[in-house]
């Protein structure tokens, strides 16, 4: 017998139906909603952790975290400083910054330095400490070398740059600390180098002369919204710290005339970004280092987990960017990124030597933009500059795995410069995307040296023959005939 349900009750559950479908309808298009966000969200975190055809497992630097606000914020002026750029003010910022090493455990403090020009001595941060320079603030280093300390030399280098012996330490200065803010709206911190650089070509200095700003061993560090400026030496110079993002932050000085003022000098660092900036100096725009010969060896702390994207720079005498010379701790997991590189003398570059030992490793070049440059790409392996005697000539760098992807530009002289030696060979290196307008149509423009590596797809210049050559779709179309010829020519 097949059972009827008596009319009411039907009636009754047609009309239940009809108050639960919109319900179930609603609850299902909130799901639906739901799973569908959860699932965009998914594949943007994805792409965002795919880099070069890799998956999230791929070791990427690590982001600083963004700087909380300080419970308790102090202005210079606070502590009798003055900015007429004339009275001396060291004992106010010391002052201040002693009064923020007594909040470590309160969240720290910050320190306003308001419109002004504010003449000082070199001074030491503290943890936990903001330094934020308003608009129109201007922290002048002063320019007698009296007055700024000597300190003993990196242990990474051996002596001195320049000079054996103590080195000058730098205008702001930081040690072991944790938790740095360099910070403002777009205030100065200048060095004055003037009087330095011209007592070093007059050789009237005895001790290698110190950078603006260096802070060592320590974590945890954001600059940003700042421009540095006339530095005596090396501009920003973070060593043997972790966890360091630089970010829209302006790096001047002469572009000629100006010794050895690179822009950013991250030494022996670990996870570090470097990204929207404008550098234009009288050296590197950047350089990547890891300690000199023995000493570097030595120390052993590479310099790995780099981040460098959306960056201007400008150098007549040296390389927007540049890995080395000093890389005896090694270097890896370098991504150079989004780059213009405009009026210079070299756009990036990689430089050693025998005695460095080392590595340079897991490099990738990303589109690169060459304006007016006079050799676009150089790896070289002679650069012989040695602390002392007592280097290895034996311990030689291990130079592999680079890659040059989206290249292009105009007015360049030499494309690409690949000084490979038999003691030093540079391995796996892929050419990719490449077209580069040229200012000489002379035959030896891409120009190698025991190279071994690849071209995949077109490129122009046309590549030289150490490089193997292959299609789009990564199909062998022409084997290197010898990866150990030489064609390397420095006349143009």
């Amino acid at each position: 017998m097949v059972e009827t349900l008596p009319l009411g009750r039907f009636h009754h559950q047609r009309l239940d139906l009809k108050r639960w479908f919109p319900t179930f309808l609603s609850s299902h298009k909130t799901l639906f909603t739901l799973l569908w966000i959860a699932a965009f969200a998914s594949v943007f975190v994805w792409q965002r952790n795919i880099v070069d055809g890799f998956s999230i497992f791929k070791r990427v630097p690590v982001r600083a975290a963004m700087p909380k606000l300080r419970p308790v914020a102090f202005n210079l002026t606070d502590f009798g400083a003055v900015g007429d750029g004339v009275t001396l003010n060291t004992e106010a910022f010391e002052k201040a910054v002693l009064a923020i090493s007594k909040l470590g455990k309160k969240g720290g403090g910050q320190l306003n330095v308001p419109p002004g020009r504010w003449l000082t001595a070199p001074f030491n941060l503290t943890s936990h400490m903001t330094l934020f320079l308003a608009e129109d603030a201007e922290i002048l280093g002063i320019q007698d070398e009296k007055y700024w300390p000597l300190m003993p030399p990196l242990p990474s280098y051996g002596y001195g740059r320049e000079h054996p012996g103590p080195r000058y330490g730098s205008l702001i200065h930081g040690q072991n600390l944790k938790d740095i803010v360099i910070t403002g709206h777009n205030g100065t911190i200048n060095g004055q180098g003037q009087s330095w650089w011209k007592k070093y070509r007059q050789k009237l200095l005895n001790h290698t002369r110190g950078p603006l700003v260096q802070i060592m061993w320590s974590s945890n560090i954001l600059i940003s919204n700042i421009t540095l400026r006339d530095s005596p030496f090396w501009t920003l110079h973070p060593y043997d710290c972790k966890n360091v993002t630089v970010r829209n932050v302006t790096i001047l000085a002469p572009v000629v005339e100006a010794p050895n003022t690179d822009g950013i000098d991250p030494d022996s660092c670990e996870d570090m970004v470097i990204e929207d900036c404008y550098i234009s100096v009288g050296d590197d725009g950047i350089a990547i280092k890891s300690g000199w010969d023995q000493y570097g060896i030595s120390y052993g702390r590479p310099s790995k987990n780099i981040l460098i994207r959306n960056l201007v720079v400008r150098s007549m005498v040296s390389a927007g960017v540049s890995i080395g010379s000093e890389m005896s701790g090694g270097v890896s997991n370098v991504t150079v990124e989004n780059l213009l590189v405009w009026s210079s003398r070299r756009a990036v570059r990689i430089k050693t030597a025998p005695g460095r030992g080392g590595y340079v490793r897991h490099i990738t070049y990303r589109n690169l933009t060459f304006d007016n440059v006079r050799v676009g790409i150089v790896i070289k392996t002679d650069y012989n500059e040695h602390p002392d005697e007592g280097y290895d000539p034996k311990a030689l760098p291990v130079l592999k795995d680079i890659s040059f992807t989206s290249v292009h530009g105009q007015g360049v002289r030499v494309p690409v410069r690949i000084h490979g030696s038999e003691e030093i060979p540079v391995r796996n290196v892929t050419f990719r995307d490449m077209s580069v307008g040229l200012t000489y149509k002379k035959k030896h423009i891409f120009q190698c040296a025991f190279v071994q590596g690849r071209v995949i797809g077109t490129i122009f210049p046309a590549p030289c023959e150490n490089l193997d050559r292959y299609d789009e779709q990564g199909k062998l179309v022409k084997h290197s005939a010898s990866q150990n010829m030489t064609d390397i020519d420095y006349d143009f």
